[in-house]
């Protein structure tokens, strides 16, 4: 249950606004390049999401809440990426289906989660089994490696909350009810994605074929998918479908939970091994906090326990989402930068933190959300959105 307790107290707006120039100039030059569009569509485009960034981060800054206006952007991302995605393939092969022809030619859209299915086969045999173009290209293989790399320094497991353009479907529907209809869902559902990425790891080395995207991608529903034309492929739609209903729309609204996020996904086990080498982390300082468990219940997945109340951080898993922090009634759950004293750098850490991870979705998301938003227009237009 979400609780309804007050943040600290807002800071004053002279501060907000010395603290946030930094980011308005940033976000200016990253959305633009330096250089304004010439074509009506896309200046309106621009400036509707770099307002939508800034006033956002003004938020953050100004309320000292971090989850509520980082869930904003994160779910509309998600629906806006869908829209520009789909919009894209309907204009490059005119429909979201991807024919035998496309996948041979190798010109199919590289995803993130396909990265823990090429480890293997790339270090072992030199080879990418992702049937993708390697650079210059629409979510090129080399263009996304470099992306997960970055934010894996950058933000270590935080990519789920502030870069995944899946994760805000399930973080999105996991919002919807004030109080979760099932409580009792067990931490121990968390240990499943590193047994399915085990699995992927070591299926695609051996068949050297993305088999989580062949046979068990959710998000297949909102972005690609095989054209259905025998049996094999009607059971592949079916499962696809399926397990999008049930983990990223189902489950998150019943629970609470990021259930697709704790229970499925490959590529968020293996962002938790980012996570002790990134320079952030969520702490909760055991002197103030009176065991009240508002965090441990608030967490969508999972990573605190009673452990972390008594000091030892939030586990591997934390997506750095901020719900803890927001959730505690006294202040005792902060971001913390590593190496620091703890307690000390606290609102130090928490400002440094949402600077990297608003810059880094600012410049990850802001261009497909601004595709999105021109072809919207498009759509009001003309009645077309491609």
């Amino acid at each position: 249950m979400t609780p309804e307790v007050k943040a600290g107290p807002p800071r004053r707006p002279l501060r907000t606004a010395l603290l946030a120039l930094p980011m308005l100039l940033l976000t200016f030059f990253f959305l633009t390049g330096g250089r304004l569009p010439s074509d009506p569509k896309s200046l309106i485009a621009l400036v509707v999401t770099y307002a939508f960034v800034n006033v956002l981060f003004v938020l953050m800054i100004h309320t000292g809440r971090t989850d509520r206006y980082r869930a904003t952007f994160f779910v509309i991302y998600a629906v806006l990426f869908s829209v520009s995605f789909i919009a894209h393939m309907i204009d490059a092969r005119g429909s979201m289906s991807i024919a035998d022809d496309e996948i041979l030619a190798g010109r199919t859209p590289f995803c993130h989660i396909v990265i823990t299915m090429t480890l293997i086969p790339a270090a072992l045999g030199k080879t990418i089994i992702f049937p993708g173009t390697i650079t210059k290209a629409y979510a090129s293989v080399a263009g996304m490696l470099v992306i997960w790399i970055g934010a894996s320094l950058a933000l270590g497991r935080g990519w789920c909350s502030w870069g995944c353009f899946f994760g805000g479907w399930d973080d999105g529907f996991s919002r919807l009810l004030k109080k979760p209809l099932i409580r009792n869902l067990s931490p121990k559902w968390s240990y499943l994605p590193y047994g399915v990425l085990l699995a992927v790891a070591l299926t695609s080395a051996a068949v050297l074929s993305p088999t989580y995207c062949v046979w068990v991608c959710p998000f297949k529903a909102v972005s690609e998918y095989v054209p259905v034309t025998s049996v094999e492929t009607l059971i592949q739609a079916i499962i696809f479908i399926t397990l999008f209903a049930g983990l990223a729309v189902a489950l998150p609204f019943l629970t609470k939970r990021r259930t697709q996020c704790s229970m499925l996904c490959p590529f968020g086990a293996l962002q938790s091994f980012t996570n002790p080498i990134n320079a952030f982390e969520v702490r909760i300082d055991p002197a103030q906090c009176k065991k009240c468990r508002l965090c441990v219940n608030n967490c969508p997945t999972f990573s605190l326990d009673q452990g972390s109340l008594e000091g030892k951080g939030a586990g591997i898993t934390c997506v750095k989402c901020g719900k803890c922090v927001d959730a505690c009634p006294r202040g005792a759950a902060y971001f913390h930068i590593r190496g620091t004293p703890l307690l000390r750098s606290a609102e130090t850490g928490r400002l440094l933190f949402l600077y990297t991870a608003v810059l880094f979705m600012t410049t990850f998301a802001g261009g497909t959300i601004q595709n999105a938003l021109m072809r919207i227009m498009n759509l009001l237009v003309t009645g077309r959105i491609v």
